[in-house]
């Protein structure tokens, strides 16, 4: 968008919005372009909208001027973009004035929300007035968008994990200015919009995750009901070759539905970057971590090779069952440890009372590193696992933070994997190549999403501040994910710049999505280059 053109837009989107909801300063612009990876890119302002109609009206204002926007919900998208554009030149919508919880049914279980609202702010209202739910965090951040996790297709820890099944419809904003409801919310006063996710006729919900074809200004979310018994458990296994008996022993319990939260399959240096930062001073600066001191730290903590961890829920018969079940799927290769609300209770009292060195020192780490991920299976948000993201800081805070401000490089990669022992086995010896190829340890855990599949999360942690990382550290994403392409594991989301990467105009999967982008979407306004070519879509 040239320059003239910027400023007429702006000038319109202020007469719509309002002076206060319209930010076009250097430093406002340069904030919001600040990125996890190499670099971010710079919008042409920023607009703060409070109502689906003004959102609608933005829409409407860019189509005509064909002026691009690009939509976040609280900028948390860490190591997928971050609240960076797709490129240049693109105005931010940042829905985050839009934090109204519209309702939330205790009997039913359900909430309406808009995408401004937090995981902090959704979990304190369905503690207060639905006392029977639980809501389904990630491990983003108390100030992470539920919205804008479920329209990535992200998923939590609860049995509601995965985001998308457990959403029944949306409020759209189209870029014609038009306000679209899907499943059965388009017919007034359909009594079981909010709990029939089908609808009548095409189901179009699909149409706006991962894609730029509007702006969803509302959505129907349900909450996972309280269950009458709760266990954590995990398991460490020594054995760094165990990984594809693991798999083997938890995919029957999965598909029996004996287990059914998400399920973290999570290697050492998985746990370990997320309760310290690289050991530079037993290293002497050499990357990636040698054997040894990778052995010495792994037994300081108390981790193991592998690490299993996940909840067990159901009546307290069911839990009984399924703890007995997964002892004995276990056996003979790693002991099952189990924990409740008041076991929990007597190990952080344990823990107060040790000593602060030896025995005592490690047990303080563990119980500190137990009690938010107890929490996440409970639907409770932590900031916590941001820490990981400091792995690789010469100068890191040692506490959850932004990791923008601290100087945190990070790329994520997330393959699907098939839940198969030889599957996990082949991600994991071709990405230890990889990673060990460009200098980079391999944090990773594989998450059985569902009954079949398991989502990898491969995280590239590198020193921003280190001249040079950020080019080794792409560099090593590149080949990783070319390698991961090329076996069969196709990521399930990807950052958004890049993401067109994927697009191949003669697959006709890609050509029915260029021709729906082109009706809905004829000037390319919408988040251009999301999975589609910039070039004012004459190849969309």
């Amino acid at each position: 968008m040239r320059a003239n053109d910027a400023g007429a837009v702006i000038e319109a989107w202020r007469g719509l919005l309002g002076e206060d909801a319209v930010d076009a300063r250097d430093e406002t612009r340069a904030g919001y372009a600040r990125s996890t990876a190499a670099a971010g890119a710079m919008p042409t302002c920023v607009l703060y909208p409070n109502t689906t109609e003004q959102v609608a009206g933005i829409l409407k204002m860019a189509s005509v001027h064909r002026a691009p926007v690009h939509p976040i919900s609280r900028g948390c998208n860490w190591g997928y973009g971050d609240a960076s554009p797709p490129g240049d030149g693109v105005a931010i919508v940042d829905l985050g004035r839009m934090n109204r919880i519209l309702e939330i049914d205790s009997e039913l279980g359900y909430c309406v929300i808009e995408p401004g609202v937090t995981q902090q702010q959704l979990f304190e209202a369905v503690h207060r007035d639905a006392p029977g739910f639980w809501m389904d965090a990630t491990g983003a951040g108390p100030g992470a968008s539920i919205v804008g996790n479920i329209l990535e297709r992200g998923f939590g820890h609860t049995p509601y994990g995965d985001h998308v099944r457990t959403t029944c419809g949306f409020e759209v904003a189209l870029p014609n200015g038009e306000i679209l409801r899907t499943g059965l919310h388009h017919f007034e006063g359909a009594k079981a919009a909010p709990v029939f996710p089908y609808g009548l006729g095409p189901m179009l919900d699909g149409l706006y995750s991962q894609f730029g074809l509007g702006i969803v200004t509302k959505a129907w979310v349900w909450l996972c009901p309280k269950p009458a018994a709760f266990r954590f458990f995990w398991l460490k296994v020594p054995d760094e070759g165990a990984l594809e008996a693991l798999v083997e022993r938890l995919r029957p319990l999965r598909l029996a539905g004996v287990l059914n939260s998400a399920v973290h399959i999570g290697n050492d240096l998985r746990v370990l970057s997320a309760t310290r930062s690289y050991p530079w001073d037993l290293t002497g600066g050499t990357t990636p971590l040698p054997p040894e001191v990778r052995a010495t730290i792994r037994k300081e903590a108390g981790v193991g090779a592998w690490n299993v961890s996940g909840s067990l829920t159901g009546t307290k018969d069911q839990v009984r069952g399924a703890a007995k079940a997964l002892r004995k799927a276990m056996a003979g290769l790693a002991r099952v440890y189990f924990i409740d609300d008041a076991r929990l209770r007597l190990v952080q009292r344990a823990a107060r009372l040790s000593g602060k060195l030896g025995k005592g020192a490690t047990l303080r780490r563990q119980v500190a590193a137990l009690v938010p991920n107890y929490g996440l299976l409970k639907g409770t948000p932590t900031d916590h696992p941001l820490i990981s993201t400091q792995w690789r800081l010469r100068n890191p805070s040692g506490a959850p933070a932004d990791p923008r401000d601290v100087g945190s490089g990070l790329l994520w990669l997330s393959p699907t994997v098939p839940a198969r022992g030889r599957d996990a086995v082949e991600l994991v010896q071709g990405l230890e190549k990889v990673f060990a190829a460009h200098g980079f340890d391999l944090p990773l855990s594989l998450t059985l999403i569902n009954e079949r599949a398991m989502v990898g999360v491969i995280n590239v942690s590198y020193d921003q501040q280190v001249e040079g990382e950020a080019v080794q550290a792409t560099a090593c994403y590149e080949a990783a994910l070319a390698f991961c392409m090329e076996q069969g594991f196709v990521p399930y989301r990807t950052a958004l710049a890049g993401s067109s990467r994927f697009h191949d105009p003669a697959d006709p999967f890609w050509k029915t999505a260029a021709a729906i982008k082109r009706a809905l979407d004829p000037g390319n306004i919408v988040s251009p280059g999301k999975f589609m070519p910039t070039n004012d879509g004459e190849d969309q």
